[in-house]
């Protein structure tokens, strides 16, 4: 027979082992996937643009993952990578929007509060119907950036510097359209990354968990690069994907993820996608006076638009 001794070690090695799993599943959750194996070549993708981010991606899904099991009573939603994928985005945010060396502290320690702030969020919308999505992430990331205001020691990239609305004068003409680099750059800047091989791999990494996300991250940033430069938007934007992240992400939820009506998924996925590039801009000019980003706020907003809607119109 094992002895007791022996059993207690496979347990803690199956709990490392899940710990492991976990951590890969909070990188993949931020394009709602939950598969170990994405969030690893997502990782790969991530470092090869820039191997500090990759450090803090890894940093952020390892600290939200273990708060998330210490604290859980439940570690099935810990083991889905749910506590891992805030952590992650508010890791990079604060790494890329903050100055000065002490930012990769803030980066850490907002990650860690990430995790307790979707815990809560995710109390709060429990009988909503609504998922927290990246809500969690996009609250903390607005209240640090705004906090550079009064915190000295908080201090704010000088790209996020806050614009008066009157004083607003977009180029609409400056530059040469470049499609495939907004295309690709589109699926990138989910994780803030600009770099056409990271873009290329995190498809790849879609894909790998299934062909019909994969074909809907395409038609995502296509959709939304197509409705910008329909809707005339500036090609500096254009060119670095800004319009289509939030594009990919809505169409895999609304098409795939939290879909109910099977007949119209892939429409009401299209009609989400290209929502977001309206709701984005108007963020954009709402949030310029205050210099913050919209980052994923008109994923967020659309897709929660999307399934209320469908509480009292369920065939769509």
């Amino acid at each position: 027979m094992q002895s007791s001794k022996s059993r207690n070690k496979g347990k803690i090695e199956d709990k490392r082992w899940l710990f492991i799993v976990a951590v890969f599943k909070g990188i993949s959750q931020v394009v709602l996937i939950e598969n170990a194996i994405t969030g690893l070549i997502i990782l790969m993708a991530i470092t090869i643009a820039n191997y500090s981010l990759g450090i803090i991606t890894l940093i952020s899904a390892l600290i939200g993952t273990w708060i998330g099991f210490v604290g859980a009573k439940d570690k099935t939603v810990v083991v889905q990578g749910i506590f891992g994928y805030n952590s992650v985005l508010t890791g990079l945010a604060l790494s890329l929007y903050l100055e000065g060396s002490q930012k990769w502290a803030f980066a850490i320690i907002g990650a860690a509060v990430t995790a307790l702030v979707t815990a809560a969020i995710m109390h709060i919308l429990r009988n909503t119907g609504l998922p927290s999505l990246t809500l969690p992430y996009i609250l903390h990331t607005w209240l640090w950036l705004l906090a550079s205001f009064h915190l000295n020691f908080v201090k704010l990239s000088p790209a996020l510097k806050p614009q008066d609305i009157t004083s607003l004068n977009p180029n609409f003409e400056e530059g040469t359209i470049e499609w495939s680099d907004g295309l690709i750059d589109g699926i990138g800047q989910i994780y803030f990354v600009e770099y056409w091989a990271s873009g290329i791999l995190i498809l790849i990494a879609i894909c790998w968990a299934s062909w019909r996300l994969g074909l809907c991250a395409i038609a995502g940033t296509a959709i939304g690069w197509l409705t910008a430069y329909g809707l005339g938007a500036e090609i500096n934007m254009l060119n670095l994907g800004l319009y289509g992240f939030n594009a990919v992400l809505t169409i895999l939820a609304v098409a795939v993820v939290f879909n109910t009506a099977k007949g119209m998924r892939i429409w009401m996925g299209i009609v989400a996608a290209m929502l977001t590039v309206p709701v984005a801009a108007g963020l954009g000019t709402w949030l310029n006076p205050y210099g913050l980003p919209a980052l994923t706020m008109p994923f967020v907003l659309v897709t929660w638009i999307m399934i209320a809607a469908r509480n009292v119109l369920p065939k769509y």
